[in-house]
């Protein structure tokens, strides 16, 4: 598909209403109950994350990133890029600017497309809105070690594919605890993450 296509469909499916719980339950950790699609607590911290499409060759891909074990929250884990957003940023802001300093991609040539579905992380207490956006050019990841320990260029056609899914016990939980999970090269893709990377497969089934 071409980007100026990919740009138009994207744009117009996301305006419209989303997939949202239906698509999301598809990848939510079991005995959640749905509590990721509840409206968040009152003290709930707002953040912004992005999935950022970029071609690569003939595929369509996405950064994901993985997060250092000594952080306080979700250490370890895989993620879109994001974080809290600041008292004077929108939504979009927020993630453009945790984008450029996480992984190292300007704001300049990324063109945002539109929001999916927010998600209710209660475990740390963040309401969490996923941006979507498009860069023509394959990026060159500039990691800030802090945050960052490894950059995952995932194929989005990965995510239509039953090989690629499975479920297993969540590790490092002192409460048994499963949930599907998105494999790819080595790496499982759990919890918020897959929820948000479900509704990007439920969207790109219908668009792609």
């Amino acid at each position: 598909m071409r980007p100026e296509m990919f740009i138009e469909r994207w744009r117009t499916r996301l305006a419209q209403p989303l997939p949202g719980r239906a698509a999301q339950s598809r990848m939510a950790p079991d005995l959640s109950y749905g509590r990721h699609s509840d409206p968040p607590a009152w003290n709930a911290r707002p953040a912004a994350v992005l999935a950022l499409f970029y071609r690569q060759g003939n595929q369509w891909r996405l950064p994901l990133t993985v997060r250092p074990a000594h952080l306080s929250a979700h250490a370890g884990q895989i993620c879109l890029p994001g974080g809290a957003i600041q008292e004077d940023e929108s939504i979009e802001q927020a993630a453009l600017r945790e984008l450029q300093e996480e992984i190292g991609i300007a704001p300049e040539g990324v063109q945002l497309l539109g929001r999916l579905s927010p998600i209710n992380l209660f475990v740390s207490n963040f309401s969490v809105t996923p941006c979507v956006a498009m860069t023509e050019a394959a990026p060159q990841f500039v990691l800030e070690p802090g945050e960052v320990n490894e950059v995952i260029e995932l194929p989005l056609e990965r995510l239509l594919d039953p090989a690629a899914r499975g479920h297993d016990r969540i590790p490092g939980r002192a409460i048994p605890l499963s949930a599907p999970f998105y494999e790819y090269q080595g790496h499982r893709i759990w919890g918020a993450t897959a929820m948000m990377l479900s509704e990007l497969a439920a969207i790109w089934h219908e668009i792609g």
